[in-house]
């Protein structure tokens, strides 16, 4: 790669970093320059004008550099750099993924600037089509990049109220696979460790933002989280996505607001793996009860709020526009529970108005 186009979001872009990023590349005899046109949410819109800058600069890879949106936008391009189809065909359905012309995926690189998607070692990017105001996901096995830097100076900038959000998305990632229904014990003993490192660190990394330490166990944390859920994830990301995708609410806040309720709504299916959860977490309370109500105090702790309404959502009445969103989302069929428009619309409601 002597040419990779610099993927990064908007705001970063305006930080001294990217430059120096790009100042180190051409001081290294490689020809880098930037695309920043990313938004929190990417957009259909950011791929196909990223592939566009890829292809009028002559680039022969993609460096990713930001947070999970930033991400999640370069390997879309870098997937959609070869392509002769349009970017939703290659949704993550049936076997839409073998369409893909394998030998025009260009390269890439990863360097994430904040913990919690885990993009970074993701086979898949979320994109919005603004056409239907629905999150989908962008499937192939060889848009995992090939290079990963977990560099935790770069997080160091983060402010604690997004450094609190985004451990939270890393949190509910293991969580929700550990809680999937589905076999796999590595996913498993991964989801595990990452869970205990979020314990032991996030609060460490929110309240000091220049502990490299907490920083850089946060970044294993959130590969980890992302990892594990090859297992499955559910209820949490199947109302975050309606979410993000109808509000442009912040990913990680979502999962970290609804989180208790949806714990709460499967209780009946996961009390023996939160038990579990709570041996190995050492917690004074080690059943269903007593890791809930850790959720609950690391949630006070870092200033996450309590209900949706204290998020931003204004209207109770776009519950009717997300429920049936949510029971349509990928993550909902390893849900524990079973998820129907009935159920979710109650789950939602619990979660505007903080009932548990």
């Amino acid at each position: 790669m002597m040419r990779p186009l610099i993927v990064t979001d908007s705001e970063l872009a305006k930080l001294p970093l990217v430059d120096s990023v790009l100042q180190m590349c051409r001081g290294a005899g490689i020809r880098a320059s930037v695309f920043s046109d990313v938004q929190g949410n990417p957009v259909e819109e950011n791929v196909t004008k990223g592939v566009h800058a890829y292809m009028m600069g002559n680039h022969d890879g993609v460096i990713a550099f930001g947070g999970g949106s930033a991400i999640d936008a370069a390997k879309a391009i870098a997937l959609m750099s070869g392509q002769d189809r349009p970017l939703f065909d290659f949704e993550d359905k049936e076997d839409w993924w073998t369409r893909v012309i394998q030998s025009g995926i260009a390269p890439c690189i990863a360097i994430p600037t904040t913990s919690g998607t885990g993009s970074e070692v993701g086979r898949a990017s979320v994109i919005t089509d603004t056409s239907t105001n629905t999150k989908k996901i962008i499937f192939h096995p060889m848009m995992l990049p090939q290079c990963v830097i977990l560099d935790p100076e770069v997080t160091v900038g983060l402010p604690p109220h997004l450094t609190a959000a985004v451990g939270m998305d890393a949190l509910s990632h293991s969580l929700e696979a550990f809680c999937s229904p589905l076999y796999h014990p590595m996913a498993q003993g991964i989801a595990l460790e990452g869970m205990k490192l979020v314990k032991d660190n996030l609060a460490t990394a929110v309240e000091n933002g220049t502990d490299i330490e907490a920083r850089g166990q946060m970044q294993v944390a959130s590969s980890m989280g992302a990892t594990a859920f090859q297992k499955g994830l559910g209820a949490m990301h199947s109302l975050s996505h309606p979410l993000g995708a109808v509000l442009n609410l912040h990913h990680g806040l979502c999962n970290a607001v609804v989180m208790p309720y949806v714990l709460k709504f499967n209780e009946e299916k996961i009390g023996d793996k939160m038990a579990d959860l709570g041996r190995y977490l050492d917690l004074k309370n080690q059943s269903f009860t007593g890791v809930l109500d850790w959720v609950l105090e690391i949630r006070e702790e870092l200033k996450i709020p309590h209900t949706l309404k204290d998020a931003g959502v204004v209207d109770k009445n776009v519950i009717a526009t997300l429920a049936p969103m949510a029971v349509a989302d990928p993550s909902t069929p390893t849900n524990p529970r079973e998820l129907t428009v009935e159920n979710v619309t109650q789950l939602y409601s619990d979660c505007f108005t903080g009932n548990l």
